[in-house]
């Protein structure tokens, strides 16, 4: 069972609330994705890649966004509770109609991933795990709305997941900019892949690293006790 909280170095995130723990996925977004002043996170769950994209960048301001009463109640607790309060907001929003009065710099999604399988008896876990209420296409589609010109939207998804995201985004109109493969040893294929998005092309940095690396300690070393 896991923990009703996890304590990073600067924040805590209770979770007991919400259907989608504190995981691997999460703190690798939150530790690799490209900022700016203006960041939305789409998914927030718990509020914990907004609380590391504030952590981050000093200058930003988050808001984090999720369909789910639960999760939005619970992050805006773990957002209270931390230094970045005044900087990050919490609202219950479905992204299909979310709207903003300026484009944001950074978009960042940990999105659900689940297509064909088994529904959880759970309904919050299920909104959590399935894109039965955020496809990769409505992802896309919204994320080139809110992103402003120059702007750049990061998800994490699985290796397996990664070549439809790929093509959603095409046609949406992006640009992959950045793509980092995950392994979680450095003796197995990689599990996840980090993936960046732009309006324009730019030159596509590619990379590889695994959970037990040095690249990793390196990633999250701000965040871990």
């Amino acid at each position: 069972m896991a923990n009703d909280y996890f304590q990073f170095r600067q924040f805590c995130i209770h979770q007991s609330r919400c259907a989608m723990k504190v995981g691997t996925d999460g703190t690798l977004l939150g530790a690799w994705a490209h900022g700016g002043q203006r960041i939305l996170d789409i998914g927030t769950g718990t509020g914990l890649i907004a609380l590391m994209m504030a952590q981050r960048y000093s200058d930003a301001h988050v808001t984090g966004i999720d369909i789910s009463e639960e999760a939005v109640a619970q992050a805006q607790e773990n957002v209270a509770a931390s230094p970045f309060a005044e900087r990050v907001d919490i609202l219950q929003r479905d992204v299909a109609d979310y709207q903003a009065t300026e484009k944001f710099d950074a978009i960042v999604s940990n999105p659900p991933y689940f297509t064909d399988a088994l529904h959880s008896p759970d309904k919050e876990r299920t909104m959590a795990r399935h894109t039965d209420t955020l496809t990769y296409r409505m992802l896309m589609d919204r994320s080139w709305q809110l992103l402003g010109d120059e702007g750049e939207l990061s998800v994490v998804v699985p290796t397996d997941c990664k070549g439809l995201m790929e093509s959603e985004a095409v046609l949406a109109g992006f640009f992959k900019c950045r793509e980092w493969l995950v392994r979680t040893s450095e003796r197995k294929p990689p599990k996840r892949c980090l993936l960046a998005f732009a309006k324009h092309p730019r030159s596509l940095e590619r990379g590889e690293g695994a959970l037990n690396s040095a690249w990793y300690q390196e990633l999250t070393k701000d965040f871990y006790l």
